[in-house]
């Protein structure tokens, strides 16, 4: 996809992916960019070939799917907003094939965990590739009406491939979570809507010291919309947190918040203030 504007947006995967059919619902007039991994993707940005990029960071079926906690905290990039793109899965096949027929379907690893029940029932063996839509292009250059992929109907349509049947995923409201991603802080002025947070922070492994660093948001009325916890450096000994909240730093209970946070953790870096997507208020 290509547009006259001179902006680029970076996604993972092939052409027709779920990243790229959230690029071009966000930001239809930017140019897609495909790349091999996130890490290419945060390169791209990084080094100025792409205006922003796109990353998947979590489904409502499969969980977390780009490790942001490494990524993130290591470039220079910030979160300057987020997207929730509702993905319909279609089993794909060359022109001409029956369901009957299909043996094998080929997808990334989240997509097949996706479909398990429907894959299962059909008695198709799922086989991992490096993603959905990489995973199209190549059966295009198949002649085998036994293989099929699991993927968008975008790359469907990109790649001359027929739908067997659509929205096959296990459950109902198959939803991915996006971060858009800037060179540049866009930090929205506070009183302007709802907006998330976004930040990093280690504390000492201890007893109670999460709960002493996250007392500020309990107090002041602040709503942790996800908390993550990994182990860095190889260690045990200290833990590195990930999390969301609703509010702007300069509101006063959000301010406070973080200042109370301060006595407890270190290292706490702004990934990002962005405005809530509206799925959100939509999906309470």
């Amino acid at each position: 996809m290509a547009s006259d504007n001179g902006k680029t947006i970076a996604f993972q995967g092939a052409e027709g992916a779920y990243s790229d059919l959230a690029c071009r619902t966000v930001h239809p007039d930017y140019t897609t960019m495909p790349c091999l991994s996130f890490d290419d993707v945060f390169a791209a940005v990084t080094e100025g070939r792409a205006t922003l990029g796109m990353i998947a960071i979590e489904n409502s079926i499969a969980g977390r799917v780009a490790d942001v906690h490494h990524l993130l905290p290591h470039g220079q990039l910030h979160v300057v907003g987020e997207h929730y793109q509702p993905v319909v899965h279609h089993l794909l096949a060359l022109p001409g094939t029956k369901l009957g027929d299909i043996k094998t379907a080929h997808s990334h690893v989240h997509a097949l965990a996706q479909c398990r029940k429907f894959l299962r029932k059909h008695n198709i063996r799922p086989v991992i590739k490096g993603d959905t839509a990489g995973a199209a292009s190549v059966l295009t250059d198949m002649n085998d009406k036994s293989a099929s992929v699991i993927a968008s109907e975008l790359a469907g349509k990109i790649y001359g491939l027929e739908s067997l049947a659509a929205d096959i995923a296990d459950e109902r409201g198959n939803t991915t979570r996006f971060f858009i991603i800037s060179r540049e802080a866009k930090t929205p002025p506070p009183g302007n809507g709802p907006v998330i947070t976004s930040i990093i922070f280690r504390v000492r492994s201890v007893p109670a010291a999460l709960y002493k660093a996250l007392g500020g948001f309990a107090s002041n009325g602040i709503n942790i919309t996800k908390l993550e916890s990994y182990l860095i450096d190889g260690r045990f000994t200290a833990a590195q947190f990930y999390i969301d909240f609703e509010g702007h730093p300069e509101d006063k209970p959000v301010r406070l918040a973080l200042e109370e946070l301060g006595f407890f953790a270190s290292e706490i870096r702004l990934l990002g203030v962005y405005p809530a997507h509206k799925f959100r208020s939509e999906h309470p």
